[in-house]
């Protein structure tokens, strides 16, 4: 994806959607035998669904710094602040994904 066209969001957009939906299908296949499924049972204590929660922010999170580094090599210096732009919606996306993945 070339930074340089002014009007080439939408091919970001559409990189930034992919990485988004296999990060968060690979996430979910991983850490799929964590946790409890059955929030209301009473005997359910919150720290197996808690540790699932902290492996999906640090896997999340180690898989963003991954490919920052990678796009930032192909990206020029000027172009940076826009990458992290998506960075942040990246960001804010995790939030919503911890509300999916239980």
């Amino acid at each position: 994806m070339n930074a340089n066209k002014k009007g080439n969001w939408p091919a970001w957009l559409g990189g930034f959607l992919l990485f988004e939906a296999v990060v968060y299908l690979g996430l979910q296949w991983l850490l799929s035998g964590m946790g409890t499924s059955n929030q209301y049972q009473p005997e359910n204590t919150i720290v197996a669904n808690w540790v699932k929660a902290i492996t999906f922010i640090l896997l999340y999170i180690l898989c963003l710094l991954i490919v920052i580094l990678l796009i930032s090599t192909f990206v020029p210096s000027k172009h940076r602040p826009q990458l992290m732009r998506w960075v942040y919606l990246a960001l804010c996306g995790m939030i919503v994904m911890l509300f999916f993945l239980f």
